[in-house]
C-alpha cells in the first residue's frame, strides 16, 4: 500500500481532491484515501489476504517501494553520520543517533522537505521505477499524463460506486 500511496498517481489524486491552507495542500482521509481506486486486487482489504502477496504486480510495487524508502532513508541517515542503538524495549524500533556533535548538525540539515525540495536526479529515477509499477498495476502506460490518470482513476470510482457517487475503499 506505501508503494501505491506513493505514486504520482495519489499525489495526483489527493492534489486534485485535498483541501488547501494558504499555500499548502491538506490532506483529508475520508477523501483522499476513502475514495481513491486501488488497482484490482491491492485494496486495503485485499492487502490483508493472501490475493496481494502473491501477484506479480504487488511485488514490483513493493520492490520499488522498498527502494525509495532504502534511498531516502540512506540520504536522511547516512551510515558514516549515525549510529543505531538498540532499543532497551522490544516493541520499539532501533534509534538512530549522530555519531557526533558535527553529524548532529548535518544531519539536521537533512530533511525530507529539502531532499523533495532538490529532487535529485537518484530521486526522481525511484520515483519513475515506482510510478511505472503502479501503472502496470492498473494496467495503464507508464508514461500515461496525470490528467488522463485523474480521468481513469474518477472513472474506476464511480465504477466502483455503481450509483455515479465516489466510493470509498476501505
Amino acid at each position: 500500500m506505501f508503494g501505491v500511496l506513493s505514486s504520482r498517481f495519489h499525489v495526483a489524486w489527493a492534489l486534485r481532491l485535498g483541501s488547501t491552507l494558504e499555500d499548502r495542500p491538506g490532506y483529508n482521509t475520508k477523501v483522499c484515501f476513502d475514495t481513491f481506486p486501488f488497482p484490482v486486487g491491492l485494496t486495503p482489504k485485499d492487502l490483508a489476504g493472501s490475493v496481494a502477496a502473491t501477484s506479480v504486480e504487488a511485488s514490483r510495487i513493493a520492490e520499488a517501494a522498498e527502494r525509495l524508502d532504502s534511498l531516502r532513508e540512506a540520504y536522511l541517515n547516512p551510515p558514516d553520520l549515525v549510529t543505531v542503538s538498540e532499543e532497551v524495549v522490544g516493541c520499539f524500533p532501533a534509534r538512530i543517533l549522530p555519531l557526533n556533535l558535527a553529524a548532529a548538525a548535518s544531519l539536521r540539515k537533512r530533511t525530507m522537505t529539502g531532499l523533495y525540495n532538490a529532487r535529485p536526479t537518484w530521486l526522481n529515477h525511484a520515483h519513475n521505477e515506482l510510478d511505472a509499477a503502479v501503472a502496470a498495476a492498473y494496467g495503464w502506460p507508464a508514461d500515461i499524463s496525470d490528467e488522463d490518470a485523474l480521468a481513469r482513476l474518477l472513472a474506476l470510482n464511480l465504477e466502483r460506486s455503481g450509483d455515479g457517487i465516489p466510493v470509498s475503499e476501505t
